[in-house]
């Protein structure tokens, strides 16, 4: 099969097509054939050398959109089930860049009812990191959040799931993009983030420090990239998301978006060969949903 991967660090031109083995699924694994696999910005990191493994090859993609086609012992899933998923790691040899992927069986959710693959594979990753960063934060309905980088892929479901459960919803971003803000939930926006005394920040834009200063005493931070989180400030309850396979959140999540509660965001689709050329729009920055990826 063919998959896309990195063996020395660099620019999108690092991105490599080879041929590789089929993966074969063992107990309580299932093995997709993948029809879409959306390209994050933890995929660009991981070839840059973000995250280490210099000398190995390094597989690219934790989203998955398609089909079951082989399954181990003990899996919850059918052959012939469409799914999506998340293939979690930045030290894989195979990532979901790929023709095929195998993935734990509770790391798999049935695709949405009312999208495409493409837009469907744009859920896990995203949507899983939103949602497990509001339950950090903790709100009840009422209290006040925001959330930076809100036009984002993150940020913009932090809004939608966080206005969906009756939270005060102010969104940080480029002036362009309030009317796409407002759309998904934020009841104010704002473009400088001087506003402070929220009860809560999701920092999907990765501000630190500038985005934690906007929290009330004795308040709530949540940033996305795990032990990157700024420092405690006045009594400030800081952490950072390390986003996990949950196939029963990825459920829940997929239901919100049947129920049209989650909009699904997608910026282009790029054939998997073309995959330089994916990083290469991705780099260029702006991008206002998810490059996507298909075999």
């Amino acid at each position: 099969m063919r998959a896309a991967v990195v063996t020395e660090f660099g620019g999108p031109e690092a991105v490599r097509i080879v041929d590789a083995p089929v993966p074969e699924p063992a107990a309580r694994q299932v093995r997709i054939k993948v029809e879409a696999a959306t390209l994050n910005p933890v995929d660009a990191g991981v070839r840059s050398g973000g995250f280490g493994g210099a000398g190995t090859q390094l597989g690219l993609g934790w989203d998955v959109a398609g089909t079951v086609d082989a399954v181990g012992v003990a899996s919850a899933w059918q052959p012939g089930e469409r799914v999506v998923a998340l293939q979690y790691g930045v030290a894989k040899a195979l990532g979901t860049h790929a023709e095929y992927v195998v993935v734990d069986t509770d790391a798999v959710a049935k695709v949405p009812a009312s999208v495409d693959v493409v837009h469907a594979a744009t859920l896990p990753l995203n949507a899983l990191t939103a949602a497990q960063a509001l339950d950090l934060l903790d709100l009840r309905p009422g209290q006040s959040l925001l959330v930076t980088g809100a036009a984002g892929a993150v940020g913009g479901f932090a809004v939608q799931l966080a206005a969906h459960a009756g939270v005060e919803v102010t969104g940080l971003a480029r002036e362009d993009d309030e009317e796409l803000v407002r759309s998904l939930g934020a009841s104010a926006f704002v473009t400088d983030g001087t506003e402070g005394g929220f009860d809560a920040v999701l920092d999907a834009a990765v501000l630190g420090e500038r985005a934690l200063a906007r929290a009330r005493d004795g308040g709530a931070y949540a940033g996305v990239i795990p032990q990157a989180e700024p420092p405690s400030v006045r009594g400030v309850r800081v952490a950072a998301v390390e986003v996990a396979a949950d196939g029963a959140r990825l459920a829940e999540l997929a239901r919100l978006v049947d129920d049209g509660v989650l909009t699904l965001r997608v910026a282009e689709t790029v054939p998997l060969e073309d995959a330089q050329k994916a990083h290469a729009r991705l780099a260029e920055g702006g991008v206002r949903g998810r490059v996507v990826l298909v075999p």
